[in-house]
């Protein structure tokens, strides 16, 4: 049964051979606009081309050329995120390839198979939209990976069941920030303990200014609280 994300499985033909324009410059150019290719799903729960899992079980489906040039143009597009320009010829040579000169060349064919398998799109003449994170492997791919990585996956993806979800983490993060905040400890030794804990810095601060609102909030509560208490309970020449 085929994956629904990718409906037909790429032919050897179409994996080696590079349609035309695809991920090419125009004419005479030496340059190639890189932008991201935005997808709200697979950027929220994929994996960055520079990770374990996509060297592990992606590496040997794409292959190490077309792994190192997308982790190249990712890196190019942490540091310039509205889009970057990459020299085809220096980035030939730096992957070891030589020039880059004809669509069959093994640089041209590494730019192909990011297209063939869903990892890169034309973007326009002289621009290809990339995918910063990379989706899990599709099972028809898994099953053509040796044993011993298909079991590895296998593993991966028990333990990925097992592991919390992001609401589960970031409730025991503010419930133990809350706990901190009322033992006395202030918002900056809070949030280093909750890294020391291993918690992610950016969730770790989250879950502190979340615990520093809610004390404050219920302190106000119970100070408004107290107040309208004691008038209620106060002579009525003293509420006057």
């Amino acid at each position: 049964m085929l994956d629904p994300a990718f409906p037909t499985a790429p032919s050897r033909r179409g994996v080696d051979a590079v349609p035309p324009g695809v991920g090419a410059a125009p004419e005479g150019a030496h340059i190639l606009h890189i932008v991201a290719w935005a997808d709200p799903v697979i950027d929220s729960l994929g994996h960055d081309p520079r990770s374990w899992y996509v060297e592990q079980f992606w590496l040997p489906v794409i292959g190490p050329t077309s792994t190192w040039l997308l982790r190249r143009m990712v890196a190019g597009l942490d540091a310039e995120p509205d889009g970057s320009d990459m020299d085809l010829d220096d980035t030939a040579r730096a992957l070891g390839l030589g020039g880059r000169s004809g669509r069959h060349s093994p640089f041209q064919r590494a730019v192909s198979r990011c297209v063939t398998f869903g990892l890169a799109r034309p973007q326009g003449p002289g621009a290809l939209g990339i995918r910063r994170r990379l989706p899990p492997l599709p099972r028809r791919h898994v099953l053509r990976l040796p044993p011993s990585l298909q079991e590895s996956h296998t593993r991966w993806f028990d333990e990925q069941r097992r592991s919390p979800t992001l609401q589960e983490l970031r409730d025991r993060s503010r419930r133990l920030a809350l706990r901190l905040l009322e033992i006395g400890e202030d918002d900056e030794a809070v949030a280093l303990q909750l890294m020391r804990w291993h918690v992610h810095p950016a969730m770790a601060h989250a879950a502190t200014q979340w615990a520093v609102q809610l004390r404050a909030t219920a302190t106000t509560t119970t100070a408004v609280r107290h107040d309208r208490g004691r008038l209620a309970s106060a002579p009525a020449a003293d509420r006057a």
